[in-house]
């Protein structure tokens, strides 16, 4: 249930075509549902504007697809991270038109018209290699309801390839810049626009780049003004902020 779900309830009591006892019933699930082994947040989606997303990691195929039911009961959009086959198959055999993005990892499940700004969010990303972080990004933002361009394989090793680009780049609201190795491409980037860069390191590298720990440092140590920093791999933690500042 989201704000607009709740205002349509409450016009509904006092149309007299809902009776107190169901709206109760309703607003009962709202702060929490426990399923015994997760506790699903219902009122996220009143509270911050998103509903709940499911961290599939860690989680069994049959644990996951009964989070996805108790979900779709509200009618909210759905987006569960870090999925896999096994996980995909579980939730379409009860969501046929759930959609699972194998290169991002990631399984999406529309269920309302969100209003889309104008403005968009662009994500940059360094190599092939880091497409998979760049994917878990663009499909956690589209169905958070933005425009998105993607500019893929423009790292520093041949810096010449982002400069036909720069004018997406700068046409950005928000700007997502992925790269593993030693991280340059989010000062390279934070040195050319006047929006805010998200930078996200990515695990991708030989030995010393320390599973994206190296990457990590240099963004955080970026001389860039206008740059912050997410997680390593965190495509979705990235496109979440971005969505909150394209919709500003």
């Amino acid at each position: 249930m989201n704000r607009d779900d709740l205002r349509r309830l409450l016009e509904s009591v006092l149309d007299r075509q809902t009776t107190i006892e169901d709206a109760m019933k309703k607003l009962a699930e709202l702060p929490a549902k426990d399923l015994g082994f997760a506790v699903v947040d219902s009122h996220r989606e009143i509270r911050v504007g998103y509903p709940e997303v499911i961290y599939c990691a860690g989680k069994t195929a049959e644990q996951v697809k009964k989070i996805v039911a108790s979900m779709m009961e509200s009618g909210s959009d759905i987006l569960a991270t870090r999925a896999n086959a096994e996980i995909a198959d579980a939730v379409l055999k009860i969501c046929p038109d759930a959609v699972f993005h194998p290169l991002g990892r990631t399984i999406t499940i529309k269920r309302s018209e969100k209003v889309t700004p104008e403005s968009y969010i662009a994500i940059v990303c360094a190599g092939t290699s880091d497409l998979p972080v760049v994917e878990e990004a663009a499909e956690t933002a589209k169905l958070l309801g933005n425009r998105v361009e993607k500019v893929v394989d423009v790292g520093v090793a041949g810096i010449h390839r982002i400069i036909s680009k720069l004018e997406v780049i700068r046409g950005a609201k928000v700007v997502i810049v992925v790269a593993g190795m030693e991280g340059a491409l989010a000062s390279v980037v934070g040195g050319l626009v006047d929006k805010p860069v998200i930078a996200v390191p990515t695990s991708v590298g030989y030995g010393a780049s320390f599973g994206g720990m190296a990457a990590l440092l240099a963004m955080l140590n970026s001389c860039a003004a206008g740059v912050s920093v997410v997680n390593i791999d965190n495509g979705f933690g990235a496109a979440y902020i971005a969505s909150i500042i394209n919709h500003l």
